[in-house]
């Protein structure tokens, strides 16, 4: 089987670029990865275009990769459009991955771009109505609640301003995990003012004040126990990575020191387990296929993005991916062991809630920041010595789970 790398990764800033077009956004990160890769746009023989609202937001909602990228300089080859809710672009990277694999081609693309930010506030945040079972809404928050039940929830902890129904959804699972394992607000806040820390050093981030875990506690509530910094923004923006193999290698001339190799790639969906079976969780059993599949463990690793839509987000997945024991995380997040210098540093990008999160364009983005830690790119916010690195993308909910769960692994030449 041949090794597969990613070779070119580019991603615009991070933000609400109101006066920039979905066109813009897709060109610039697109030149970047090339230019990054140093490879051409005649090289690309196929692409992966991942975006979530361009039907709901602007209309457009069939062949949105098609348009975009004809726009851009890429047309003739195949592309094909990927919706899988916020793990959208991890899906069209490994679905890139599976096509080098099977030898149809040689040199493929990921590309994921979102303009999300638009003057009607109400159906910007409706796009998100549609990332779980839509014909008993009301029902599937019941169900995300009863795990939770008897837990109290302090008055005058709910925004009066409009918000993501998935903010709920969290703050369901954060309940729960608290009921099980004591874990605080104070933790959760914790993880958020590291976030938010590390993404000073971050030029490409949407957010780039540091918090302290005070100053989030008393930051706006948005629905208990989560405050306005713990959650992650409305982003527009644009990541892009450029794959190969060993052929395409070699044909680009790509710079093998630089080439960052893919150990595992792994998908999966939820299940309809028991909520106290935490280890069934669709994301544990695929953190085990690619720990499996790369012939490593959670502790090899040496650096995580994984997917914080809120704070919370980075504790479960913690969890799920093994870098912690369950009930775990919230107490290592607030000793400082997800910070960099820390023992396994995460979301080093400033995460989801800092950098920012484009949908489509998110999980690329996260891998984005994994392949400049490999490299020793990072300046400020590099982890001394970063040779493997471990991926969770998500999306959407069916049940009590994310509706899909993107693991990954990446090596750079001395993590072989």
């Amino acid at each position: 089987m041949s090794n597969i790398y990613i070779v070119g990764v580019g991603m615009t800033p991070l933000g609400r670029h109101i006066d920039r077009s979905l066109d813009s956004l897709t060109g610039e990160a697109l030149d970047a990865a090339l230019k990054d890769a140093g490879c051409n746009k005649s090289d690309i023989e196929t692409a992966f275009f991942s975006g979530t609202t361009q039907g709901h937001l602007q209309g457009q909602t069939f062949v949105p990769g098609q348009i975009v990228l004809s726009k851009n300089g890429l047309e003739g080859i195949p592309i094909f459009n990927i919706e899988n809710a916020c793990a959208s672009g991890s899906s069209g990277f490994h679905l890139a991955v599976q096509m080098l694999r099977a030898g149809s081609c040689d040199v493929a693309l990921a590309i994921g771009a979102e303009k999300m930010n638009i003057p009607d506030k109400q159906r910007m945040f409706s796009v998100f109505d549609g990332g779980w079972d839509i014909t008993d809404p009301a029902k599937n928050l019941q169900d995300l609640l009863v795990p939770a039940q008897g837990f109290d929830v302090p008055e005058g902890h709910e925004s009066e301003r409009p918000y993501s129904v998935f903010m709920s959804v969290y703050a369901a699972f954060c309940r729960h995990h608290m009921k099980e394992f004591g874990t605080t607000q104070r933790q959760i806040a914790a993880v958020s003012a590291k976030n938010h820390q590390h993404s000073v050093h971050n030029e490409l981030a949407q957010f780039r004040t540091p918090y302290s875990i005070d100053e989030v506690l008393q930051a706006p509530p948005i629905t208990y126990p989560l405050t306005l910094p713990m959650c992650a923004p409305i982003s527009d923006g644009a990541a892009a990575m450029i794959v190969c193999n060993e052929e395409g290698l070699k044909r680009i001339g790509a710079d093998r020191k630089r080439a960052i190799k893919v150990l595992a790639t792994v998908i999966r969906s939820a299940t309809g387990r028991p909520a106290e079976s935490r280890e069934l969780h669709c994301e544990r059993l695929a953190a085990d296929q690619a720990y499996e599949i790369a012939g490593l463990g959670p502790k090899d690793m040496d650096v995580a993005e994984v997917h914080d839509a809120t704070a919370m987000g980075e504790i479960i997945h913690a969890e799920n991916l093994g870098l912690v024991g369950f009930g775990e995380a919230g107490p290592a997040a607030e000793r400082g062991e997800f910070s960099i210098g820390g023992r396994i540093p995460i979301n080093t990008s400033g995460g989801l809630e800092s950098k920012g999160h484009p949908i489509g364009a998110s999980g690329i983005g996260q891998i984005y920041e994994l392949v400049t830690q490999l490299r020793g790119e990072a300046g400020k916010r590099q982890v001394d010595g970063a040779r493997l690195a471990v991926h969770e993308n998500s999306g959407g909910l069916n049940g009590i789970e994310e509706a899909v769960v993107a693991v990954n692994i990446f090596s750079n030449e001395l993590g072989l």
